[in-house]
């Protein structure tokens, strides 16, 4: 599986970025989508996942500004990041993977990562 996540950049806070991703090669397996932050120092967050079925995970830390989506026919995730603060300033990074609950199994893909800056 390969993904290719584009959208990152410079915004001020208060603004908005959208960042896309999408997926390739053996996809067919992949049953959730979602995208990751990471700052230096600090452990890789879930920001928000969504299954192809359309349910939706996010931190708490972005409930109300963020939305993820998903679309299955592109297999593309999106992720409308609004009202943004300093604090969301992070490499984003797109995440695809195939999940189990019985057994509990979880394989997971990462894209590159893309610079999300939030100037105050």
């Amino acid at each position: 599986v390969q993904l290719q996540a584009s959208g990152g950049g410079l915004v001020q806070a208060g603004g908005s970025l959208r960042l896309s991703c999408a997926a390739s090669g053996s996809i067919s397996s992949i049953n959730v989508m979602g995208w990751y932050r990471q700052t230096p120092g600090k452990q890789r967050e879930l920001v928000a996942d969504i299954t192809r079925g359309g349910s939706t995970n996010y931190a708490d830390s972005v409930k109300g500004r963020f939305t993820v989506s998903i679309n299955n026919a592109k297999n593309t995730v999106y992720l409308q990041m609004n009202s943004l603060k300093p604090e969301d300033t992070a490499v984003y990074y797109c995440n695809a993977a195939r999940t189990m609950t019985v057994p509990a199994y979880r394989n997971d893909y990462w894209g590159q990562g893309t610079l999300v800056t939030v100037s105050s």
